[in-house]
Order: C-alpha cells, then sequence, then structure tokens
C-alpha cells in the first residue's frame, strides 16, 4: 500500500509552495491521475494548467468522485481533502507518478531516443540489438510499448505517453525482470516533463529540423526542449547496476555544436551533478567516432562497415536510404560503444529487425506499381523518403506523393513540404491530414499556391481532393507501370482528427481499399471520413 505522506516527502523540495490542511497524513493511495474523468476513491487528481482547459476547473468534480488528495498551482480555498500547492503540476505528476510506482527508472538502465525524424526506427534498432544480445528489455514508442511478449498501444497521435502512463510501462518492466528499456522522448514529452523521474542514463539525438514550432514558437525553444534529455544525464540518480551516462550525437546535424555546449557546462544549469556525462558521436564527418564506409544503397535495403577507433563491423539491413544509415549509426553507437555489446551481436539484430509499421511499408495486392505507406510529416521526412524513391525510379517512371499538413500545427511546414515535393515528385495529391477545427479548405490552398509558384498546374501535376480516400483513389489511377505511389504523414497512425472527433483511419487499409477497387480483388471497405459524403447504410 503506498500512502500520501510517502508520496509527498518523495517530491523535490522545490517543487512545493504549500501544504493545505496540515501536514500530509496516511491516508491511501490507489493511483495518480490527470483526468478528473479517471478520479475514484483513493486516486490523487492533478489539476494541470496551460493547454485548452484548465485542470483547476474540475477539482471539485474530483473531491465528488471520491479523490484522496488534490494537486494544483492555484491558490485555493481550503478544501475537504488535502491540497499540495506546487510550483509545476506536470513535473509532479511525473515525480508522484515515479514515487506512487517506487520509481522503477532507478532499477533499469533507460535509454533515451529523441529528435526530428527517424526516432522510432532507431529505438527499434536499439530494442533489436538488446533483444540479439540477449539483455532483457523493453520498449516505449509512439507506436507501442513492449513489455517482455506484450504489446500495448499507445495512443492515437505521435507523442511520448503522459507521465503516470510511462512510469506504469516501466514499473510492468522491472516486474517482469527487464533490465534495459529503450524510450522514445518527444519534444512534447520532454518539455511537459511526461519523462521527468525517468532516470536516463543514456540520451540519443537522431536530427533536430523544423517541426513543432506551433507549440514550442521558435526553432530555438524547440530546440532547447530536446536538449532537455541530454542536460539531464548528470543529474541521473545513482543507481546499483551503474551508471552509462552517455549522449550519443550527430556529428553531421546543426545541432551537434549546441548539444555538446550544454552537456560539456552542467553547471550553468544551476542543477547539482551527481556524474560527468561522456559524448560519442556518429556520422560522415572525419571527426565522428563511429562512421560508414563502403556504403552500398538499394531497392532491398543497405550495406555498409560501420567504423570506429577499435574495430569495424559489416552491416546489412532491409531499411532503405541514407536517413537509415544514419539510424543504424545511432544504434550501433549506443549499443557497442555504449553498452559494451559485441558489434557482431549488433549486425545480427539489425538484420534481424523486421520493418516498423507505417515506415516505408510496402503494399501489394497484385498491382504493377509499388504502392508505399510512410509517416513522413515533416519537411526533412519528406525530402528524405522522396530522395529513396527517386532512386529506386526507372527512367520513364514516375513518383506520386499523396500528403498534406495537420491543423492547428507548424503552418510554416506547409509550403515547405509542398515546395520539396514540386521539386521531387512528379504528382502531388493534396488531402486531408488532421484539419482539426481549421479550414481543410484553407490548409490545402495554402499548400497548392506554392505548387504553383513552383510551376506546379493544377490537374495536371498537383490534384486538390479534400477526402483522403478520394486522393488515394485518384492517385491509384493515375499510377502507371513502374511507378511509385507514396501515401505519407500518417504511417501507423489508427485515426484523422476532424473539429474534435478522432475519426478511425488507416493510411495501410485505405490504400489496400484503393487498389481493391482498381483491381477488382477482395480488400478491405474505405474508411469513412467526414469529408467522404453520406455514410453508407
Amino acid at each position: 500500500m503506498v500512502y500520501w505522506d510517502e508520496l509527498v516527502r518523495e517530491l523535490p523540495a522545490r517543487l512545493i509552495q504549500s501544504i493545505e490542511g496540515g501536514q500530509p497524513a496516511q491516508i491511501p493511495v490507489s493511483g495518480i491521475v490527470l483526468d478528473s474523468r479517471q478520479v475514484r476513491a483513493g486516486r490523487v487528481f492533478v489539476a494541470l494548467s496551460g493547454g485548452t482547459t484548465d485542470g483547476h476547473r474540475f477539482i471539485p468534480a474530483a473531491i465528488e468522485q471520491g479523490a484522496a488528495a488534490i494537486v494544483g498551482e492555484q491558490r485555493l480555498d481550503v478544501l475537504s481533502v488535502p491540497y499540495l500547492r506546487v510550483h509545476d503540476s506536470r513535473k509532479a505528476l511525473a515525480y508522484l507518478s515515479a514515487a506512487f510506482y517506487g520509481f522503477p527508472a532507478r532499477r533499469l538502465t533507460v535509454i533515451g531516443v529523441t529528435g526530428t525524424d527517424g526516432k522510432t526506427t532507431t529505438c527499434n534498432l536499439i530494442y533489436h540489438i538488446l533483444r540479439a544480445s540477449g539483455l532483457p528489455g523493453g520498449m516505449i514508442s509512439t507506436v507501442n510499448a513492449v513489455i517482455g511478449d506484450e504489446v500495448l498501444d499507445t495512443g492515437y497521435h505521435v507523442t511520448t505517453p503522459e507521465s503516470p502512463a510511462v512510469q506504469q510501462y516501466l514499473a510492468q518492466m522491472v516486474a517482469a525482470s527487464l533490465s534495459h528499456v529503450v524510450l522514445e522522448a518527444t519534444s512534447h514529452g520532454l518539455a511537459q516533463e511526461r519523462v521527468a523521474a525517468c532516470d536516463f542514463d543514456i540520451g540519443v539525438v537522431t536530427n533536430i529540423t523544423h517541426e513543432h514550432l506551433d507549440y514550442h514558437g521558435s526553432l530555438d525553444a524547440y530546440r532547447a526542449a530536446k536538449a532537455r534529455l541530454f542536460t539531464g544525464l548528470a543529474n541521473t540518480a545513482i543507481k546499483a547496476h551503474g551508471n552509462p551516462r552517455l549522449a550519443v550525437l550527430n556529428r553531421d546535424d546543426d545541432s551537434y555544436a549546441y548539444l555538446k555546449t550544454l552537456i560539456d557546462q552542467p553547471e550553468k544549469k544551476g542543477k547539482a551533478v551527481t556524474g560527468p556525462t561522456r559524448i560519442i558521436t556518429y556520422g560522415m564527418h572525419p571527426e565522428a567516432a563511429v562512421r560508414a564506409e563502403g556504403i552500398v544503397f538499394s531497392a532491398q535495403g543497405l550495406e555498409f562497415t560501420a567504423v570506429w577507433p577499435t574495430g569495424s563491423q559489416s552491416i546489412s539491413t532491409s531499411l532503405v536510404g541514407e536517413y537509415n544509415l544514419y539510424n543504424c549509426l545511432a544504434a550501433i553507437t549506443t549499443c557497442v560503444l555504449g553498452l559494451g555489446i559485441q558489434s557482431t551481436v549488433a549486425a545480427a539484430g539489425i538484420a534481424a529487425m523486421p520493418g516498423i509499421p507505417g515506415r516505408m511499408e510496402t503494399i501489394h495486392l497484385g498491382q504493377d506499381f509499388m504502392a508505399v505507406v510512410d509517416f513522413a510529416h515533416t519537411p526533412n521526412a519528406l525530402r528524405n523518403v522522396l530522395r529513396v524513391a527517386r532512386q529506386m525510379l526507372g527512367a520513364d517512371s514516375k513518383l506520386i506523393a499523396v500528403f498534406g499538413s495537420a491543423g492547428l500545427r507548424d503552418r510554416a511546414k506547409r509550403r515547405l513540404m509542398a515546395a520539396i515535393s514540386a521539386e521531387l515528385a512528379d504528382i502531388t495529391i493534396l488531402t486531408a491530414e488532421d484539419p482539426r477545427t481549421e479550414s481543410l479548405e484553407a490548409i490545402l490552398a495554402e499548400m497548392a499556391d506554392e505548387l504553383m509558384a513552383h510551376g506546379g498546374v493544377e490537374n495536371e501535376t498537383f490534384w486538390r481532393i479534400p477526402d483522403r480516400g478520394d486522393a488515394l483513389r485518384q492517385a491509384v489511377k493515375l499510377a502507371r507501370s513502374q511507378d511509385i505511389l507514396m501515401t505519407l504523414g500518417k504511417g501507423h497512425e489508427q485515426s484523422m482528427c476532424f473539429g474534435e472527433i478522432e475519426y478511425p483511419w488507416d493510411d495501410r487499409v485505405a490504400l489496400q481499399a484503393a487498389l481493391a477497387e482498381r483491381l477488382g480483388a477482395p480488400g478491405p471497405v474505405m474508411p469513412w471520413l467526414p469529408t467522404s459524403g453520406e455514410r453508407e447504410a
């Protein structure tokens, strides 16, 4: 049994503003929640500020539903249950959740992976190397959580799960006798303290490029959010099984100099340092510690030799493209130089990794052209996948790209992505991609303007088709033998947001439906969206 007074003692003193109702009592606590609708007798409700709603509004409802205690940032009148006033509700939520589960991260080696693109693939590469080595490891990514033989869905859209869920997954891993975990740390997850109290041992960055400026406000703020993973390494709690304290940095990325400076000078953060952080770099730069030589790209994958000061290893993978070369180098650096895993074992783990759902995933129903689903939803990712596709194209073949841009998100990337498609795709079809409460027509118009500014001709080189199902039908209709059709931006996701409602949607199912219709073959029914017209009875 966990008690309220024990949880409060585990909070960093700097977080606490005041304790209402006297010193914390031995009140049994059965859970920590941030959603008042999840409050049950014995649960602690943490009211979060910011976002679209203020959690403090729901404190009366939480008390009515049996909350054992309340945590918030605002000064309130005396409540009928204990109230803990803190400086940062999100950070308090993370520490209370970690304390509730007994700080599970302190019994694991925690590897955090951040970056704009390539996080999920790099997490999976590290996870499969751990498996090949015999180290019992788990994984928490934006696609799923893997705990032993159990695979759990982590939600609709791409972000790190909230801290109570993260800590619960970590506790389940400890209970399953796992020793290592790979945790995908998004910029939202870092900025919103969802991975606070995760006591990272190794931090890995893939790259930092244009994304999420709608939330962070500027590239500097976005970069600073990513940097939290690395500045926190020096403060990780001392663990009985040891502390690697390693930063794995991309020597070729613009983020390198910025991150290196922050890691080298942790005292400037004004925090106690429990140990120094090592830096190991990867990339093609001559000063990178781990580099690639003898690189061979093909439609079937890539081959190269990973080289570092004390060794080398031949690598072969079904992953394609230069961007996956970097993901492999990041995983090798982490596992071979960071964890001491044999390079031959790392090579076996990489070779054994299957495709990742929604990442360059091919859909084949017997058509004579290639159909691909990929998650590329940033300018950098779009450029990377379209470049890879162009390398696969025959002389007379065409590249067809189907994508949109999310509403209420970084508007600047809409024009950037349209310009990239104008440069690299032969045909672009603009369509819905989580418009939310924004006008879908206005989003598509903005992107279409950029395509026309780059010489695009509507209904010849590009189309605007609001309904994503119809957009895929048009792409399939236009595709000819040996062409490559790519539907981008949704990948593995299982829903699309219109207004404030999530509608079931899977690009892989939708593409199969469009292909089946063209081929007259059995296949799934095209999923319905609000843009699809009347729903069939």
